[in-house]
């Protein structure tokens, strides 16, 4: 009975979507440079406070709600919103991150997703707002602005139409 049981547990793990990590390379995001709170997320190195959930979601892993998709003014208007609603742990400064600072929670030694599951947890889509429009002049990137798919850690431009999640910051 036990060997079945074991048996059971492993099909178990292996069918839940778990990240794809090479230990060879060095944690960029180790639990130990954050400290968790009221929802929160402080990074030690950056001074940056996340909200632990992306919008949308809330409680013990994220579990609870549905991820908001949002075009980037709405993104944009989350935090305004959250912040004349009364914030969120005590805070009513919180803002859309710009890309270098969504780009600073990025575990590089994983992908499937590139984050530390621990510190952010969750199943939900990882493909994020940034604050920051794209500055390159000319056509094709006018109205665009930057977002990063925390799913494999790359950063690219989207049309401020498309519908993507949202994670606020403060700080910085």
């Amino acid at each position: 009975m036990r060997k079945i049981q074991t048996l059971v547990a492993l099909c178990l793990l292996s069918s839940m979507a778990m990240a794809d990590c090479d230990t060879n390379i060095s944690a960029t995001t180790p639990d130990e440079n954050f400290d968790e709170s009221d929802g929160t997320v402080l990074d030690k190195q950056t001074g940056l406070m996340w909200k632990q959930c992306p919008e949308g979601l809330s409680e013990d892993g994220c579990a609870v709600g549905i991820a908001d998709t949002v075009t980037w003014a709405q993104a944009l208007e989350a935090a305004e919103a959250l912040n004349t609603g009364g914030g969120f742990a005590g805070h009513t400064d919180w803002r859309l991150p710009n890309i270098k600072e969504l780009q600073s929670i990025v575990e590089e030694q994983c992908d499937s997703p590139a984050r530390n599951e621990s510190v952010f947890p969750g199943n939900y889509a990882d493909q994020l707002w940034s604050s920051s429009p794209v500055a390159v002049a000319g056509a094709a990137t006018a109205n665009r602005a930057w977002y990063i798919t925390m799913d494999e850690g790359v950063t690219s431009p989207s049309v401020r139409s498309s519908r993507l999640g949202i994670r606020l910051v403060r700080g910085g």
